[in-house]
């Protein structure tokens, strides 16, 4: 066991609590010697819960998880107690949760009169699935920095499938070509269920309830440090030999200034970019204000690095652009039942055994989710809780004459009536707070080789970047699957481990994948 050097996690995202957790059990390293610093007043970074039935719930967002995919995420997670259910890891209480409250979405996506569409069929046209064949089977080198319209003709983005496909995963026309084709490849299997996303699975209560807190008390129990207010401003390095060795941390500690020694031995991982950076909440009578990225600094320390040393990556390929980055989510608390018995006699649905409800003529763009109640621990049983977004949230909207971005709580509820064709009584209790999020989906937008950097970038000794905006082969960004799929690689890499890491499991190769993904591109 390490009982002399120290780990500093600089962010207190999920990647640094994975990043925690791998140093103790796989590295052998006493939890004392690792500490996590971490700007805001909570761990947990983009997987936020929080509020109450009197204030509102609010989250910023919840990342889709399967079980055919996310190999490094539930490998970890079988190894942290569950908080709810004594004898049993988080992977055994999701998975015991999933096998009684089982997908299928019968009501993926609404037109503008309210009902429901028809979607087993992709609507592609032979045009779009030879385009779409021949992205999916292009090399990245060759696809570069290019974005999915210089590959998909217009009439694709009208298609069923990409009203399906872009709402679940958050794509927008523009982003990276690199980025979608991985999805094709990694997803393959939600390809053929895309219109019922039976291959989605759900933890029982939000994803900081479920994954944050249980894995937090698992660190804490180990003696990690876990230090909320502190901002690391800067990394001091030497030179040694031509490898880059950090040297020091610069802090804001609750508002004073400190600085920390690293000595030899010592490790640094950094969250490098943020994806909730500059978030901003509003409220039922109040927009979420306008921010800019030095709100809240999430970007500033990569940005500093990188300036001094290119080889760390390009930020500002992702964070210069707001408007491609950008959409607005909302969570809204209602104190009785209405509005979910009428949605599941619109949709066939129990809360929970649905997925996304689209509106597919929404000038938003918009969507909502209603998960199993309750969906906060904290949650009476008398409150339910459900989430939307909308992917366009600078456009008017078609019953509220104002972008969404500029849209109050209650001015949201009002476009999200009148796409239902429900009365505005039905959510008479409801408390909606609205959500902006200029760089929500900056990992998407498109990129070179060298952009991002590598877990461990070459000729540095003790640093390494665990986030959304590092390389790995074959994975995909805007999942928790990358952000532990990383800080694993990195801590192995660091402390010259030779444990195996979980592949990437080859659905792509699968002939069974293939036939079913084919057969669904042919409807």
């Amino acid at each position: 066991m390490n009982t002399t050097s120290n780990a500093y996690l600089v962010g207190g995202g999920i990647g640094s609590l994975a990043a925690a957790a791998f140093l103790i059990r796989d590295g052998g390293w006493s939890g004392a010697n690792v500490t996590i610093l971490e700007a805001g007043p909570l761990m947990g970074g983009s997987l936020d819960g929080a509020g109450d039935a009197e204030r509102g719930y609010s989250m910023r967002g919840g990342r889709m998880l399967t079980t055919d995919n996310y190999e490094c995420t539930w490998a970890l997670f079988k190894s942290i107690p569950s908080l709810t259910q004594p004898g049993q890891s988080v992977f055994d209480e999701t998975m015991a949760f999933n096998e009684t409250h089982v997908s299928h979405d019968m009501a993926r996506l609404v037109d503008k009169r309210g009902a429901k569409l028809p979607v087993s069929s992709m609507g592609f046209s032979m045009q779009d699935r030879l385009e779409l064949l021949r992205l999916s089977s292009a090399d990245e080198a060759d696809l570069g920095a290019s974005r999915i319209t210089d590959h998909l003709s217009s009439a694709f983005f009208e298609t069923p499938f990409w009203f399906m496909w872009s709402t679940t995963f958050a794509f927008q026309p523009w982003h990276s070509a690199v980025e979608f084709r991985r999805y094709l490849h990694r997803f393959l299997l939600e390809f053929s269920r895309i219109e019922t996303l039976a291959g989605v699975k759900r933890t029982i209560y939000n994803q900081y309830d479920s994954l944050v807190l249980p894995l937090q008390h698992w660190l804490l129990g180990q003696g990690v440090r876990l230090m909320g207010d502190c901002t690391v401003t800067g990394l001091d390095h030497s030179l040694d030999n031509d490898e880059l060795v950090v040297i020091a941390l610069h802090c804001v500690v609750n508002g004073e200034p400190e600085i920390r020694a690293i000595e030899a031995g010592d490790l640094v991982l950094v969250q490098n970019g943020s994806m909730t950076d500059a978030s901003s909440l509003g409220s039922m009578t109040q927009a979420p204000p306008k921010q800019g990225k030095a709100i809240d600094g999430g970007w500033a320390l990569w940005e500093k690095l990188a300036f001094e040393r290119p080889a760390l990556g390009n930020p500002a390929v992702f964070n210069s652009c707001v408007a491609q980055s950008y959409w607005a989510s909302f969570t809204v608390t209602l104190k009785d039942t209405h509005f979910f018995d009428q949605m599941q006699r619109f949709s066939g649905n129990e809360a929970g055994t649905g997925g996304l409800v689209t509106f597919k003529d929404s000038n938003w763009l918009m969507s909502i989710v209603l998960a199993h109640q309750p969906h906060f621990i904290n949650q009476p049983a008398d409150v339910q809780v459900f989430w939307g977004y909308g992917l366009f949230p600078d456009r008017v909207g078609n019953f509220v004459a104002k972008p969404m971005a500029d849209c109050t709580g209650a001015e949201i509820l009002q476009e999200l009536c009148g796409h239902l064709l429900f009365d505005v009584d039905t959510v008479a209790t409801a408390n909606c707070i609205p959500c902006r999020m200029p760089f929500i989906t900056s990992m998407f937008m498109p990129r070179s080789p060298g952009d991002r950097p590598l877990p461990v970038p070459p000729h540095t000794r003790n640093l390494a970047f665990v986030s959304q905006f590092v390389e790995l082969p074959l994975d995909t960004v805007f999942t928790v699957e990358y952000s532990v799929r990383v800080a694993q690689m990195a801590v192995y890499q660091l402390l010259g481990l030779s444990l195996p890491i979980p592949a990437v499991t080859p659905h792509d190769k699968s002939l069974h994948a293939r036939f079913e993904a084919l057969l669904k591109a042919l409807k």
